[in-house]
């Protein structure tokens, strides 16, 4: 199966797990938390408030080196996505990557997630652990992101 056929097939549809592939192309699956989803809003959120020349995207399929990945969020240029349009998967990154921590999730796998991202064009990864963000270029982790500057690096989830 392609990628375009595993977003298309009925009895995958409806999954609550992030699908991914590896690079077999064979089908992974993470359990998603409502935890996780809270975050992914606030990042949401951010972005769309303080970011305008761009937009973020929940989900977004990165094909990579190790098979299509799927970003927590990602944050497009309006140019990437005029060069890009609605390619599934996307064949290069856009320009920041943010994954969020999950209990199911291991070091190992978000350093390879990173480096395999910044290889298909990420300029920025970002690590969202309980709601503690971690910014990363190509070379090092940063105190702030260097795209969008004014981008907390703490997110608490409020229900006041």
């Amino acid at each position: 199966m392609n990628w375009q056929e595993i977003c298309e097939h009925p009895a995958l549809r409806e999954l609550p797990f992030k699908i991914e592939t590896n690079q077999w192309g064979k089908i992974e699956m993470c359990p998603a938390s409502n935890e996780h989803s809270l975050y992914q809003l606030l990042l949401i959120e951010w972005f769309l408030r303080i970011a305008p020349n761009g937009k973020p995207v929940p989900e977004c399929n990165i094909k990579t080196s190790k098979g299509v990945k799927v970003a927590d969020i990602a944050w497009g240029s309006f140019e990437f996505f005029k060069k890009n349009k609605r390619n599934n998967p996307y064949l290069e990154s856009p320009e920041i990557v943010v994954e969020i921590i999950s209990p199911s999730n291991t070091i190992a796998e978000m350093q390879e997630k990173k480096n395999l991202y910044f290889n298909v064009g990420a300029q920025e990864f970002w690590l969202c652990d309980q709601g503690n963000i971690k910014f990363f270029n190509q070379n090092k982790e940063l105190e702030f992101s260097e795209l969008i500057k004014n981008f907390p690096n703490y997110l608490e989830l409020n229900f006041a």
